[in-house]
C-alpha cells in the first residue's frame, strides 16, 4: 500500500472517529461507483451525511476545504445518488467536508455545498 494511501486511510478513520464523538453514526465506508467515492456516509439524527475527508501537509492551495472544486463535488453527488438508488433511503442528505491539517486538526463544514 502506498504511503498516501495510508495517510488517506488514516485521515479517514481520525474524521469518522472525532465525528462519532460529535453524535454521528457510521453508515458505510469508501463508497465506490463508476461515477466517484465517498469517504464516509454516516447517520447525523435523521439526515444522511456523505462526507468528503481532505488531508493536506500544506496551506499552499488554500487547506484542505478549498481543494472541493466543482469537479470533485459533482463526482460526489454522483456516487451519493448511486448510493440512495441502491439503499432505501427517506430524509434528508446533506455533503459536509472534514478538513485535517499536518496536526490532525479538524475543520468541519457542514452542509458544505448544495446539489442545486
Amino acid at each position: 500500500m502506498s504511503t498516501k494511501r495510508k495517510q488517506g486511510e488514516q485521515a479517514e478513520s481520525a474524521a469518522e472517529h472525532w465525528l462519532n464523538e460529535r453524535g454521528l453514526r457510521p453508515v458505510a465506508r469508501n463508497y465506490r461507483c463508476r461515477g466517484g467515492e465517498v469517504d464516509l456516509i454516516m447517520r447525523h439524527d435523521e439526515t444522511l451525511v456523505f462526507v468528503e475527508v481532505r488531508l493536506r501537509r500544506h496551506h499552499t492551495f488554500g487547506g484542505a476545504l478549498a481543494s472541493v472544486d466543482r469537479r470533485k463535488q459533482h463526482r460526489l453527488i454522483l456516487a451519493a445518488q448511486h448510493y440512495l438508488q441502491h439503499h432505501s433511503w427517506e430524509g434528508p442528505c446533506r455533503f459536509d467536508v472534514v478538513g485535517l491539517d499536518a496536526r490532525g486538526v479538524a475543520d468541519w463544514v457542514q452542509d458544505a455545498f448544495g446539489t442545486g
